[in-house]
């Protein structure tokens, strides 16, 4: 349903409201038992639609914002079918509903194409272990009108992740397996006429990437949930939130050791470039950026896409100055011309700016306890569209069990999904800056 459409059934619904209360005050009399039951149903459904409506919103809001992102990267997302975002849409299952949503996850595998539509229509929205009761909840409970203001975990979210192109993980099997072509062909001038032509047999080696699990779960109280105000919301929402966030720090830091992907920090046969300064500056940290990118362009033959670099390193380029204490990068808006770069100081995430003329995306999950110190951050330029991450189509899916904990009126709630992560096709296309010249900036 479209959001004008649910605005419209919303606006229906808050008049059949009005009118039932208006008959009930006109003739001095509380609701019937039958009025109550259906004012009740109403007002249920009116909520129902309003949190819908909040979530397609939101939903839009980001596609559009990941979007523009993809634009000004140049990400190639054509010749990939994209991932469908996970976004939650009630109404498909609920409490003695017509389908059951574990029901359809198995029927889904085995070919069922309704079911497979069901888990896809309800999965369009939105590790630490801990039970968790009414108590947890200070603030949440009542009064109602205070949930729509809930601050949320705040947390560093998924920059890198949103620039990467997606492609969907294969139906069955633990391991992607890609070719990575390690001998080309060749050619040769033809030495005299009728002379053989050059020919060396094309060869490759077997690149295999595992499917990766990662999920979080939330014991919950059912008095918590039946008591309280869009708990079960709530908790799914940081429980996302969560899963995101983790994803976007092991693409940039996996090791890929722990169930955990490789990152495109350790990748073998990467680009490096090392920033030895014990009083940096930006002047002196850009032409290590420009070496950065030109080893991407002399090793793997085309064009870097995108820099990435933790928030405190873009505000450190930020509030550079060249001799005469004028700022070296400065606001698009300005219409600068003799700055070296363009941004918003206050951006995060997504493109915040441009650099050398590539995008730059600020990512708080790359390290700043790196080197001797433990107190400096790394930049990476890459060719983005080299990194794909398979993943499972409809993920994080999102699980609601009511009966292993019956016995103690205690619901878990389950946010998990698949993932692949094929960092290495390209390691001449990542290239990473380190040093000294990035520990903590002074400013």
């Amino acid at each position: 349903m479209k959001i004008k459409e649910m605005l419209e059934k919303r606006e229906g619904l808050i008049t059949d409201v009005k009118s039932m209360t208006e008959l009930a005050e006109k003739e001095e009399r509380d609701f019937n038992d039958e009025e109550t039951s259906k004012y009740e149903s109403l007002k249920s459904e009116i909520n129902e639609l309003g949190d819908r409506i909040a979530e397609a919103e939101e939903l839009r809001k980001a596609e559009k914002e990941i979007e523009e992102s993809r634009q000004k990267l140049g990400v190639d997302e054509e010749k990939l079918e994209p991932v469908v975002e996970a976004i939650a849409e009630p109404g498909v299952y609920y409490r003695d509903g017509e389908h059951s949503f574990l029901s359809d996850a198995f029927h889904a595998r085995n070919g069922d194409f309704q079911a497979q539509d069901r888990i896809n229509r309800h999965q369009k929205g939105n590790d630490e272990k801990r039970d968790v009761g009414t108590g947890a909840f200070a603030g949440l409970v009542v009064p109602q009108y205070l949930t729509d203001l809930v601050a949320i975990k705040a947390r560093a979210g998924s920059p890198f992740y949103n620039a990467l192109p997606k492609a969907p993980l294969p139906d069955k099997g633990l391991k992607v397996e890609l070719s990575r072509i390690t001998t080309g062909s060749a050619s040769a001038f033809q030495a005299t006429q009728n002379a053989a032509l050059q020919e060396t047999n094309i060869d490759d080696t077997l690149y295999s990437v595992h499917v990766n699990t990662i999920g979080g779960q939330q014991d919950v109280s059912r008095q918590a949930i039946e008591r309280g105000t869009d708990l079960e919301g709530i908790v799914f929402s940081d429980l996302i939130s969560a899963y995101y966030t983790e994803l976007d720090n092991q693409l940039i830091n996996g090791d890929g050791t722990g169930g955990a992907p490789e990152g495109i920090r350790n990748v073998t046969g990467i680009n490096t470039v090392t920033y030895t300064d014990a009083s940096p500056t930006v002047g002196e940290l850009y032409p290590k950026l420009i070496d950065a990118i030109q080893k991407i362009n002399s090793n793997r033959f085309a064009a870097a896409s995108a820099i990435i670099m933790h928030p405190r390193r873009w505000g450190f380029f930020s509030a550079g100055v060249d001799g005469n204490s004028r700022p070296l990068v400065l606001p698009a808006g300005n219409n600068p011309s003799d700055a070296f770069g363009i941004g918003e100081a206050a951006g995060y995430g997504q493109v915040v700016g441009q650099i050398a003329g590539l995008p730059v995306i600020a990512d708080a999950n790359i390290t700043t306890a790196d080197g001797g110190g433990n107190n400096q951050d790394q930049i990476y330029v890459v060719k983005a569209d080299d990194h794909i991450l398979f993943e499972e189509t409809g993920s994080p899916f999102r699980l609601r069990f009511d009966d292993v904990g019956s016995g103690s009126l205690t619901v878990k709630l389950v946010c998990y999904g698949y993932v692949a992560y094929a960092s290495g096709r390209y390691p001449a296309g990542i290239t990473k800056i380190q040093g000294t010249g990035l520990v903590t900036p002074s400013f």
